[in-house]
């Protein structure tokens, strides 16, 4: 429809994203759980696929920064506040019931923290986001507020897939996935696509071996693929 601002349409896809992020990030940490059971300083794997230095003292200290510290920006609880922030100023677009599954989110993870079983509280997680995402489907009815939301999660999925060295099948759906949802975009939308960053992932990941030698630029060139230099129009 081309009518939403491009403030509005910045709030959309984070949104999107951050909720995206929170999700995959818990599931790439209860991976860890067993990575690093028996082993010291299991975590180390995880930080490098991220460029991050290890500052935890050990397995524990690890796994609690990364599900329940909002202070740290990589953490699975700063991404949900950050997906919460956005879904209060955009109740009207996705709903108060859309909303309602992440104040949920919340909360479990907030009971996750005080319990003994950490992994079993977290369980809850995984359907408490499919509820958020059927409810968006079900409570939006204007395509490109839809549209936004889920590019900004595609976006954040290939993200994160390419960083965690996921197998290049799993990473060419959803950048096939990513594709379909940028050709949706209005044209006289106000939120568009680099057309030279999108050229280069499409080269990139259009074979395994090419996927494999320049995985690092195409997650750079990800990260620019919604800079306001020659865009889509």
């Amino acid at each position: 429809m081309g009518t939403i601002s491009l403030e509005h349409s910045d709030r959309l896809y984070w949104l999107g994203r951050y909720t995206e992020r929170f999700f995959t990030t818990i599931k790439a940490l209860g991976r860890q759980f067993d990575k690093m059971l028996g082993t010291e300083r299991g975590y180390t794997e995880y930080l490098a696929c991220f460029g991050l230095a290890d500052t935890y003292s050990d397995n524990g200290d690890f796994i609690r920064s990364f599900l329940f510290d909002e202070g740290n920006p990589n953490s699975a609880a700063y991404s949900l506040e950050r997906a919460y922030d956005n879904g209060i100023v955009l109740r009207e677009e996705i709903s108060t019931d859309s909303l309602s599954f992440l104040q949920m989110a919340k909360d479990t993870l907030s009971k996750a923290e005080q319990s003994g079983n950490v992994r079993l509280a977290l369980l809850p997680l995984e359907d408490i986001l499919y509820g958020f995402w059927g409810c968006v489907n079900e409570h939006i009815f204007d395509d490109e507020i839809r549209n936004i939301i889920y590019i900004g999660k595609t976006v954040e999925r290939l993200d994160l897939y390419m960083r965690l060295k996921y197998p290049f099948g799993i990473v060419e759906k959803e950048f096939i996935r990513l594709m379909k949802n940028l050709n949706r975009v209005p044209k006289d939308t106000p939120y568009r696509y680099n057309t030279r960053y999108l050229s280069d992932l499409v080269e990139i990941l259009g074979t395994e071996e090419d996927y494999k030698r320049e995985a690092d630029k195409a997650i750079d060139s990800l990260g620019h693929l919604f800079e306001t230099a020659e865009v889509f129009v």
